[in-house]
């Protein structure tokens, strides 16, 4: 299935199931107004959510509509908690470099997570107001995971049955603020402003083989300012998603609509390029001994998208413009 929240007057907007090619959707509010409700009675709803489904994809819903992604929030505009992690050990080893920090004890054996801002979610193509170029903008292309319910101490295998969607992502960084909050032992704060997500999220079942070994093995096609800028692929991820959920869990339980995220899909192939700036920059660093490479600038824009080997885009895209936050 497929799911979309379309903005209303309402903070968290409407739910909208959305057909597997991505042209038509159709409410869904008579059977769980939200998303979020979706996901915490989703045993008892999913026979109605379904069968709600497949009937959309056959063409028998006459109040179905066009789906327009721009109408669309994030498809959960704000969730119970937003997790992200460092699950590409190509990725973390240079950011290692590019922070100049020493290696992370266990980096190799246990998750790398911090825990994000969920009180307010961009939309896949909302401008992504910001105060200062300074900062480093930065784009971070990834692969998400939402989950039911998780009990507490869950192990890795058992977590993979508790992933109810999977999302794309992008986590924006501002580079120049991070390494002073790494230092600082608490993790990043004001180095991650809003996350932005595609517009649909998806059960594992709509991207066969593309979703095995609780990884995505998808390509993330990014592009900035409309030029090629890589396309790594999801399976070179170290730590799949179960190993993620586990180590969210191990002390505490996770309420459903937690959204675990991979951290920037990175791969060793250095020729598919990158899913963010500040790994082509280190790159540079150690090929050409400085980088070359600026963060993004007011007006730049970006374009996410994860494509199968048919060339289809199963969570939308994201496509997106950096503006010079107002004040107040």
């Amino acid at each position: 299935m497929k799911f979309a929240t379309r903005r209303t007057a309402c903070r968290d907007g409407e739910l909208l199931i959305v057909s597997r090619d991505l042209t038509r959707a159709v409410c869904a509010h008579d059977i769980a107004p939200l998303l979020l409700d979706a996901l915490e009675r989703w045993d008892a709803l999913l026979p109605r959510l379904a069968a709600r489904y497949e009937a959309l994809n056959a063409g028998q819903l006459e109040d179905a509509f066009a789906f327009d992604p721009r109408a669309c929030a994030a498809p959960l505009p704000r969730s119970p908690q937003w997790c992200d992690a460092s699950a590409f050990l190509n990725h973390g080893r240079l950011m290692e470099r590019a922070f100049n920090t020493e290696p992370i004890p266990d980096f190799d054996t246990i998750p790398v997570m911090y825990q994000g801002a969920s009180d307010d979610f961009l939309g896949a193509t909302d401008d992504v107001p910001l105060p200062d170029e300074a900062h480093g903008i930065d784009f971070e292309g990834e692969f998400g995971v939402i989950t039911g319910a998780v009990p507490m101490a869950v192990n890795a295998r058992d977590a993979l049955a508790h992933i109810r969607l999977l999302v794309q992502l992008n986590d924006w960084s501002l580079r120049a603020l991070g390494p002073r909050e790494m230092k600082t032992g608490f993790g990043f704060l004001q180095a991650k402003p809003s996350t932005s997500f595609a517009p649909v999220a998806v059960t594992p079942d709509e991207l066969g083989l593309g979703w095995r070994d609780g990884r995505v093995h998808l390509q993330l096609h990014v592009e900035w300012n409309g030029a090629w800028f890589g396309n790594p692929s999801g399976r070179e991820m170290n730590f799949d998603f179960g190993t993620l959920i586990a180590h969210a869990a191990q002390t505490r339980r996770l309420r459903a609509g937690t959204i675990i995220g991979s951290g920037t899909v990175s791969n060793a192939d250095r020729t598919v390029g990158s899913a963010c700036i500040a790994e082509r920059r280190v790159i540079e660093i150690l090929e050409h001994d400085a980088p070359a490479t600026r963060f993004m600038r007011f007006g730049d824009s970006v374009r996410l998208v994860a494509l199968t080997e048919q060339g289809e885009a199963p969570f939308g895209a994201i496509d997106q413009k950096v503006q010079r936050a107002e004040n107040g």
